[in-house]
């Protein structure tokens, strides 16, 4: 997607999206400003959108920390929150993660509704579609963080990993998967190590994060740190969120 020549493409890009998402009602909106009659009860107070790269981080994170203690706060979750956000959205963080039905986003951060764009594809593949679904958030409406959020055990990694190194094609779009991750596969056989299945799935998160936070359209955004593109890692085992790489600093 070549836009050199453009120099409005992003305003373009911002409205014609943004009719496309009036349509389609999976992918609505949010709102920056969050309720004053949000109640304590069922929602934490209310917090400020974050608007810098580290200051996203740093809620994705505090989030995190909540979900691996048990001291959840389950903030932008009540009907005031759904209200709110019925109309117009601007999520502060943008997470690409796998399809795993163990590693839900929105849990996983203790965020709520209108908080974070979410992309789930196997194994984090990726593709024209994906990638513009990622570019989406920063692109128009100013989102300051994205997450590539790989996870410990990850079925799709050790289905194309076995199927590279064996071989045998998987059945249906299912080899789509498969080419996608090729390039993480290749890299995991280059580094060696016990547990080839785990190299290549933080192999992917890091080549992922590289190829977003270096693309002809977010790597402005980065460089002039608007934007911060994280490669992470998430344990099964205890619901921590490890940074791979790119964190803001």
């Amino acid at each position: 997607m070549d836009r050199t020549g453009h120099p409005d493409r992003r305003a373009l890009l911002a409205g014609g999206l943004a009719v496309a998402t009036v349509a389609l009602a999976g992918c609505s909106s949010s709102s920056a400003a969050p309720s004053a009659s949000a109640s304590p009860t069922s929602s934490a107070s209310p917090q400020a959108r974050p608007t810098t790269p580290d200051a996203a981080f740093t809620r994705l994170m505090d989030g995190n920390k909540r979900w691996v203690s048990g001291d959840l706060h389950h903030p932008d979750r009540d009907p005031d929150r759904r209200e709110l956000v019925a109309q117009t959205q601007e999520p502060f963080g943008s997470i690409l993660s796998c399809i795993d039905s163990r590693v839900p986003p929105e849990l996983l951060f203790d965020t709520g509704l209108g908080d974070l764009y979410v992309m789930r594809t196997g194994g984090e593949a990726v593709g024209p579609v994906v990638t513009g679904s990622v570019e989406y958030g920063p692109m128009t409406s100013g989102t300051p963080l994205v997450v590539v959020l790989g996870h410990q055990r990850c079925g799709a990694i050790k289905a194309a990993y076995e199927s590279i190194r064996d071989g045998k094609p998987l059945p249906g779009n299912l080899e789509a998967i498969v080419k996608a991750l090729r390039p993480a596969y290749e890299q995991a056989v280059r580094e060696g190590g016990t547990d080839p299945v785990e190299t290549m799935a933080r192999a992917q998160v890091t080549l992922t994060a590289a190829d977003l936070r270096s693309n002809q359209d977010l790597a402005p955004l980065v460089a002039k740190g608007a934007l911060a593109v994280v490669g992470a890692y998430y344990s099964l085992d205890t619901g921590k969120v490890e940074v791979l790489a790119g964190a803001p600093s």
